[in-house]
């Protein structure tokens, strides 16, 4: 596998040390702290959220009433009060229907990205993604990376399943939601992060190219 997959450790502290600017400069509207909150995180802040709130949805309805979204977000152990818990459901419950559709909430969260941005993370999924079923599994991996350069694989510290499967858990969320799934919503989230400490598009698709061998 090849080691620039995890490179993207330094672009992650950038946006982790900004996002904590932002918040404690403040005067942020409640969707740009929930999202400043999530990016302070690191990559799988938002995606850790987005399972938080998919784990809740008993009912399969994707939709989130007050309650749920109070509920996740203090599960997610974020900095915040009632008060303000209750104005970013109002922001995101924008027909005041009392619910959210949880697809739309993680769409608005995500940092915004270009065309261009988007097509290149697309490209990148489309080629993990071996079997096409829309989700990258360890079986995915083993049929487009081999780990047995890594250094870990080397020393005999961790196995080439152990090694993917990290890989895999990067994207995840963490916080007891590791499943060895990923899904290309939690992908494109993951690179939205990354994404959002690169300011130019031609560095962004240089540095996917490079992680993923690309055309």
């Amino acid at each position: 596998m090849n080691d620039e997959l995890f490179d993207f450790q330094q672009l992650e502290a950038n946006i982790v040390n900004k996002s904590l600017a932002q918040l404690s400069a403040g005067d942020m509207d409640p969707i740009t702290k929930l999202r400043a909150l999530c990016l302070s995180r690191g990559a799988t802040g938002i995606n850790g959220l987005g399972r938080i709130f998919r784990n809740m949805d008993d009912d399969g309805s994707k939709a989130l009433n007050e309650y749920e979204f109070t509920k996740g977000i203090k599960e997610c152990g974020l900095d915040v009060s009632n008060e303000e818990i209750k104005e970013m459901f109002r922001s995101f419950d924008e027909d005041g229907s009392g619910s959210i559709n949880m697809t739309e909430f993680l769409l608005k969260l995500r940092p915004p990205m270009s065309q261009a941005r988007l097509a290149m993370i697309d490209k990148a999924f489309s080629k993990m993604d071996k079997t096409g079923d829309g989700v990258i599994t360890l079986e995915d991996l083993k049929n487009v990376y081999t780990a047995r350069e890594h250094p870990k694989f080397k020393s005999g510290e961790k196995t080439e399943d152990e090694i993917l499967t990290d890989f895999l858990h990067n994207f995840e969320g963490g916080r007891g939601n590791l499943d060895g799934k990923v899904t290309k919503e939690e992908f494109i989230n993951y690179y939205a992060t990354i994404s959002a400490s690169i300011d130019n598009d031609e560095y962004f698709e240089f540095m996917m190219k490079k992680a993923y061998a690309l055309e």
